[in-house]
């Protein structure tokens, strides 16, 4: 660990910025002439720190695990994801404040908009995220929800956006199920539940369908042009998580800044303090300013370490937007390594900064890979050590040699290493 003396001769420790560009990195694309959005987008800011940084690839997700946002940030965080994994659903549930018992099975509950043959499992998944729906409509739906299914089995819980919950009391994780965001546009019979216990979450699906029909908020949602949510989608399922304490592990006091319910419970598990910032969405609306101001803040007031988390590049990739994905990564080059860099000097002299994706959402396939993704840490002590012109990106990346075939113990070498 490394101090460095205050003014007044008393000393404090280094501060560590994390920046986590949720599903950026991307395979080359035809329309944008062979290239990633990453290579195409304006970043002066990341381009300029690969120049100086190190800048290499890092496989965030082990062999045999899915390559999801739960498995790769319990990586980036330092976490073995072999070790500590137990599902993406019960980081949600202690987000929101729900307590599950030892036999409690948390699953995302998504609002899904489904097509409208008569027949549920004839249907194709239109969007998983039923038009990125906002909170309040959809805790009027879920209440709705709620009132007509939950039971001595079954709890539902609303969180946030098209984001929910469902706690399946003495239920069982043995069930195979599929994340909406990996069948966009296909016909959801191949992807309904299977197992143990399936019958009864296929149930549910079915019966959401009849409840959301004709709801209000549907019929005003079609009203104006957007797509109703038709049916919840339950994935992701898993039992209560015990992480070890981060401080205790890093020797550091450390914030989360999220707008997604996954990475808040991964922070509160990892007994990280959690930042709420106005305007935080998860999409490319989301406030980006204000996110990073919030970073600068915690510094400020004592934090060591900042998890900064943006989901919009992740949102984009599913949804096929490449305009809105190139355009996230500019945001977060101007509106917050713009706003950062400028100020953390000030606060201390003495700084850290990782920056990488989670995992890739590759805009041809709307869905997560498990392919490394490029990392870069940088020193503010550092020197050049990357040859004049090196952007960040991708092949950059791949281009030095330097991999991290483990990626939690990536947090290691950033914090620990000397």
């Amino acid at each position: 660990m490394i101090f460095y003396l205050k003014a007044d001769g008393g000393k404090e420790k280094m501060k560590y910025l994390v920046i986590l560009m949720d599903g950026a990195a991307d395979y080359p694309l035809a329309e944008l002439d062979g290239k990633t959005p990453f290579q195409v987008s304006r970043k002066p800011h990341l381009d300029q720190l690969a120049t100086v940084g190190e800048l290499g690839l890092v496989q965030t997700i082990p062999d045999g695990l899915p390559p999801g946002s739960d498995v790769a940030n319990l990586a980036v965080m330092g976490y073995d994801p072999k070790q500590y994994y137990t599902g993406r659903s019960p980081l949600e549930a202690v987000s929101i404040g729900v307590d599950l018992a030892a036999t409690d099975v948390a699953l995302r509950c998504n609002l899904v908009t489904l097509s409208g043959e008569t027949d549920y499992q004839s249907r194709t998944m239109l969007d998983y995220s039923s038009d990125e729906i906002s909170t309040a409509e959809a805790r009027s739906l879920m209440a709705a929800i709620a009132e007509n299914l939950n039971s001595p089995d079954f709890t539902f819980y609303s969180g946030f956006s098209y984001r929910h919950l469902l706690v399946w009391h003495n239920g069982c994780t043995d069930i195979q199920l599929t994340p909406p965001h990996d069948i966009s546009d296909r016909k959801i019979n191949s992807y309904l539940p299977s197992g143990s216990g399936a019958d009864n979450l296929l149930k549910l699906m079915q019966q959401s369908s009849v409840i959301l029909q004709n709801h209000p908020i549907n019929l005003e949602r079609i009203a104006r042009g957007l797509r109703p949510a038709t049916s919840i989608w339950l994935w992701g399922q898993g039992k209560k998580p015990k992480l070890d304490s981060f401080s205790t592990k890093y020797r550091v006091k450390g914030s989360v800044i999220s707008a997604v319910d996954l990475i808040k419970g991964l922070g509160i598990c990892a007994g990280l303090k959690v930042v709420k910032v106005p305007g935080a969405t998860g999409t490319i609306l989301t406030n980006f300013r204000g996110k990073a101001a919030a970073a600068l803040d915690a510094f400020r007031s004592g934090q060591d370490f900042v998890y900064l988390h943006f989901e919009a590049p992740d949102e984009a990739g599913h949804r096929g937007e490449v305009e809105n994905k190139i355009k996230a990564i500019e945001k977060i080059d101007s509106e917050v390594l713009g706003v950062i860099l400028p100020e953390l000097a000030k606060i201390d002299p003495e700084y850290r900064l990782l920056i990488l994706p989670d995992h890739p959402t590759p805009l041809a396939l709307k869905t997560h890979t498990a392919d490394p993704v490029p990392y870069l840490i940088y020193r503010s002590d550092q020197k050049n050590r990357q040859p004049a012109g090196v952007s960040y990106d991708e092949a950059a990346a791949q281009a030095t040699g330097n991999f991290q075939a483990k990626g939690y113990q990536l947090m290691d070498r950033f914090i620990l290493d000397d």
